[in-house]
């Protein structure tokens, strides 16, 4: 079994997702490409001790960059949008 802290590898702290966190009460990480739904879902309620509502996944193609004439691409990652149940909210995004 995998440690819930290998499944989150770090939240996503962009402005759409803040936007979508209060709005919505959603969460976004980065998670390794080999896990599931279910695996994020049992990662987030151990690490921070709330109750999930729903989980989706999508993979974010790497995009193509160049430097000069050589040409590379960003490696492929998966990313998980978690809302929560009402009531839960996840402390570690709440502002100073």
């Amino acid at each position: 079994m995998k440690s819930p802290y290998d499944v989150i590898r770090r939240p996503l702290i962009t402005e759409k997702a803040n936007l979508a966190k209060e709005a919505l009460n959603t969460y976004h990480f980065e998670v390794p490409i080999t896990v599931d739904r279910q695996e994020v879902r049992e990662a987030v309620e151990r690490v921070f001790q709330v109750e999930v509502a729903d989980v989706r996944t999508m993979i974010v193609r790497g995009k193509v960059k160049r430097r000069g004439r050589n040409v590379g691409k960003r490696p492929n990652w998966k990313k998980a949008i978690v809302r929560l149940k009402e009531g839960f909210k996840i402390d570690i995004f709440e502002g100073i």
